[in-house]
């Protein structure tokens, strides 16, 4: 209603100034009155037009140099603009309207080195491009969206302002144009100084950095891509008359399951818990690539479960719901969740817990999983000066009773590498 009454206000002031003027010519006369009259006239007509020009007819489009992406890369984009009516315009304003999911900004793995101030990671995006159309029947606006955080951000809307060059008629309107960009979680390079490993005739656990035990041949098979060069058993495949290959004695990867921390709590470092997300899709990638079974738990406002496969879909599955997930609140805190879903931890297995926060329930919670898993490991993120007095108890305590903790601050999460400790 607010606009309409704009409209009609700026109409009924360009008539008035037009009659105004007629009138002034009409009783003063002269060369000089109907001189200025219809100097002017070309003037009112052209406000007049532009009033009355329907820009909400616009064809209003957005592209994307591409759509899915990594965190923090960079995404150029072209807002295009087509008008069937080619009414000359001294100048034409974009806007684009960026969403809550896109106020902030997540760069190299230097923007770590900010995780005692996560606040520095916010910004107010704000992108106006100005271009001179005349009567051009197509325009473009090009811009670059920088530092995507991780997430899918939908973009929804534009505004274009038109306006005189005197500025006495300006007229907007909001385009709604939908389109999408997915910034998967980023990925590092992951250390483990140990694996887990056992073999298949014993359940004694082991530690190992090789999968394969390649020093006791149980029989022979025949060649398979991937099969190394060292393997072929010459005697067989001369007998043959096909690649034959060794076949060695194999061993079992032991069970572990990945599990992130996604509650809220007051005061969260959203900086910490994106890092918690990047470890998370690394340290699956990397128990993984290790031939290990891996399955993964994200505790929130919902607990959801993957277990453990082999599956690129499901893969697929974990990477969009890690690209997705955020902190999410609830009554209650994540050693409390967290316990009643100890039944979906295979027995026996080795949990990797990632996590942002220690409260006074952490420890009985770990205590009971220990007892059901075979061993826990559990990495803290948090910038070093916001861990808590009691957060540095909880650590020592822990440490004390056997879990393995590893505190990641800014130190380590500014390199690209990160070694976690198993023992």
């Amino acid at each position: 209603m607010s606009e309409r009454l704009k409209f009609v206000g700026k109409l009924l002031s360009v008539v008035f100034l037009i009659l105004v003027l007629f009138s002034y010519a009409m009783f003063q006369g002269g060369f000089t009155s109907w001189f200025l009259f219809f100097g002017f006239l070309p003037i009112f007509l052209y406000h007049l037009g532009l009033l009355l020009y329907p820009i909400h007819k616009w064809q209003v489009t957005r592209h994307f140099s591409r759509n899915v992406v990594r965190t923090g890369d960079n995404v150029d984009v072209t807002v295009k603009v087509k008008r069937s009516m080619p009414y000359p315009l001294y100048f034409c304003i974009c806007e684009e309207i960026f969403p809550d999911t896109l106020q902030r900004t997540k760069g190299s793995n230097e923007s770590y080195r900010y995780l005692n101030e996560p606040d520095r990671m916010h910004v107010n995006r704000s992108i106006k491009k100005i271009v001179f159309p005349g009567f051009r029947r197509e325009i473009e606006f090009p811009y670059v969206l920088q530092q995507v955080p991780r997430g899918e951000h939908q973009l929804k809307f534009i505004r274009i302002r038109v306006g005189d060059v005197f500025g006495f008629v300006k007229k907007e309107h909001t385009f709604h144009v939908k389109d999408q960009v997915v910034a998967f979680p980023d990925k590092r390079s992951v250390h483990m100084n140990e694996t887990f490993s056992s073999f298949e005739q014993g359940s004694i656990s082991s530690y190992a950095l090789n999968l394969k035990n390649s020093n006791v041949a149980t029989g022979v098979r025949e060649y398979e891509p991937g099969d190394k060069f060292s393997w072929i058993d010459w005697k067989q495949t001369a007998k043959k008359n096909n690649v034959i290959t060794k076949e060695f004695e194999q061993e079992k990867s032991t069970d572990t399951m990945v599990v992130l921390d996604a509650c809220d709590y007051e005061g969260i470092n959203k900086l910490a818990f994106e890092a918690a997300v990047e470890l998370t899709v690394s340290m699956l990638e990397y128990v993984r690539k290790q031939a290990s079974q891996v399955s993964f738990l994200s505790v929130g406002g919902n607990a959801v479960f993957f277990p453990m496969h082999h599956d690129p879909i499901k893969a697929d599955s974990i990477r969009r719901h890690l690209t997705r997930i955020q902190p999410d609140g609830g009554t209650q805190p994540f050693s409390m969740k967290l316990q009643g879903e100890l039944p979906k931890v295979p027995k026996g297995s080795n949990i990797i817990m990632l996590t942002t926060h220690f409260d006074d329930g952490f420890m009985e919670m770990i205590q009971k999983t220990n007892q059901q898993a075979k061993q826990v490991i559990v990495l803290f993120i948090q910038g070093s000066a916001l861990i808590s007095d009691r957060e540095h108890q909880i650590i020592q305590q822990l440490r004390l009773a056997g879990i393995v903790i590893n505190v990641l601050t800014e130190k380590q999460l500014v390199h690209n590498a990160t070694e976690v400790s198993v023992s």
